[in-house]
């Protein structure tokens, strides 16, 4: 039983406790008053953003219905009479990703080696490489098709060179990262046995990084297969283009084909560049 000392003592504790920790004690008035605030910011941006473009329970539930129509004349899919047309689209967007990362993963190596902090040693050199490489990959594979398509005309080309300017930048950045992880004995092995710099290099740091390299350019050809879909549907070519028309036209149930035909050849892709992908990883480790 607590006497009214020893209950005097604990409160001076408590209250000690409070002043060194008042966070443990629960939300002052101050913090509950900035949360009180915090909400009803969030609440009037919230409104005011479905406000602004006209969100309503009416147009969503239009919206739901004409989805359901679609999906409905989708079924069953069809091939229609130009089915030749579409699988030459679909080889077309392939071959367009194939070219395109190809392309760019050549390109990269280079530019790779002169961003990475271990092989060049100048700071403002490879601070203004890296900063370049930012601005490039801010912009997306979109905008690059919209604009090659306006240099260059319609068709496979504008979306070959769209993939090879997006993708350069991002994957020398992501090879710089990989040769500055390599291990340094294998070419400090190599500057001891007499070779120079390009030596090292050569065959102290590529033998390791290239697997790693070959792994991350397999699979930007992956995700590059469908992204050339949607480059079609800006006029750059590929299977995206016969969706686009099919779609004016609503022959939805030869759109559902292609979506089927899309999803096949993704899948197929996918499960051998990753075979290839975990192989060469697995040789690395």
């Amino acid at each position: 039983m607590n006497t009214p000392r020893a209950s005097g003592v604990m409160n001076a504790d408590i209250a000690t406790w409070r002043a060194r920790m008042p966070a443990a004690f629960g939300a002052t008035p101050a913090r509950r008053a900035l949360r009180a605030v915090g909400w009803t910011i969030f609440a009037v941006w919230l409104v005011g953003s479905l406000w602004w473009f006209d969100i309503t329970p009416q147009r969503l539930w239009a919206g739901l219905s004409g989805l359901g129509t679609i999906i409905v004349l989708m079924v069953p899919p069809s091939p229609g009479e130009q089915w030749v047309e579409i699988l030459q689209g679909m080889a077309e967007s392939v071959a367009m990703a194939f070219l395109g990362t190809f392309m760019a993963a050549i390109v990269a190596v280079p530019l790779g080696f002169l961003g990475a902090r271990n092989i060049v040693t100048a700071t403002l050199w490879r601070f203004s490489l890296r900063r370049v490489l930012d601005g490039f990959r801010g912009v997306d594979q979109l905008i690059w098709a919209l604009a090659y398509v306006r240099a260059v005309g319609l068709g496979p080309l504008a979306g070959v060179l769209a993939i090879f300017t997006a993708d350069i930048a991002v994957l020398a950045k992501l090879y710089a990262e990989a040769i500055e992880n390599a291990e340094k004995k294998q070419a400090e092995g190599v500057v001891a046995a007499g070779g120079g710099r390009l030596a090292s290099i050569r065959f102290g740091i590529l033998p390791q990084v290239a697997p790693v390299m070959l792994a991350q350019a397999l699979y930007f050809f992956e995700s590059n297969t469908r992204s050339a879909t949607i480059l079609g549907v800006v006029g750059a070519g590929g299977i995206g283009l016969q969706i686009a028309e099919r779609i004016r036209v609503r022959h939805w149930d030869e759109v559902a084909f292609i979506i089927l035909l899309m999803i096949a050849t993704v899948a197929v892709i996918d499960f051998i560049s990753g075979r290839i992908r975990r192989r060469l990883i697995g040789a690395v480790r």
